[in-house]
């Protein structure tokens, strides 16, 4: 049997069939030409003001998101490091129900069908709600290798591909193991929320 790969950047015609699938659904598309353009097109989004959470995401790691939020110079509200501060438990754990509600919601996505349905997958859920309903604005960074032709092929990518280097990862950081426990597929946006999805022509993230 072949082996399929899943770290290989999507063809400019396929990029622009996803495109127009995701539009087609509800969701907002666009295409940023590399990682330092797709995070100045982040900054421009978000108005000063707004409360910010971000799901733990390597993609967000290496556009730069990450070390940009932490610089405190971007006038938003930073719900990640509040609850990262917060060494009370109890008080952490209001944190996060806090944070579910936030104006903005930066992630990635594991999958892009061709079709444009956007797959992520969890461990724990946690960025889940946001998704799916309480953050009115959702911003999603993608490198193009994570668009695939269809369902099947979305759920092959994660349990084959993903999973094993994110078990890896999360080995090394928190000396215990991953796993697929939930998945969210989004087929439409239709209730006045603003579901962004950055396509960046590099390979980010897994």
């Amino acid at each position: 049997m072949k082996t399929r790969t899943f770290d290989v950047l999507a063809p400019i015609e396929v990029l622009a069939k996803v495109t127009k699938g995701l539009a087609g659904r509800g969701f907002l598309p666009e295409v940023a030409p590399t990682s330092a353009d797709a995070l100045a097109r982040i900054t421009r989004l978000i108005p000063a003001g707004a409360s910010v959470m971000n799901g733990s995401s390597r993609t967000l790691e290496e556009i730069g998101f990450v070390e940009y939020l932490k610089n405190g110079t971007h006038g938003w509200n930073n719900l990640h490091a509040a609850v990262l501060v917060e060494k009370d438990p109890e008080r952490q754990k209001e944190l996060r129900k806090l944070s579910v509600i936030s104006d903005y919601y930066l992630g990635s996505a594991h999958a892009i069908t061709e079709a444009g349905e956007i797959v992520i997958a969890s461990n724990t859920g946690s960025q889940l709600p946001h998704v799916v309903y309480t953050s009115p604005n959702i911003i999603l960074v993608v490198g193009t290798q994570k668009i695939v032709r269809d369902l099947p092929d979305a759920f092959e990518r994660i349990d084959t591909y993903i999973l094993p280097l994110e078990d890896v990862n999360i080995l090394k950081k928190y000396g215990s193991h991953t796993a697929h426990s939930k998945t969210v597929i989004l087929h439409q946006e239709k209730q006045n929320r603003r579901v962004h999805v950055i396509f960046v022509n590099e390979k980010l993230g897994f």
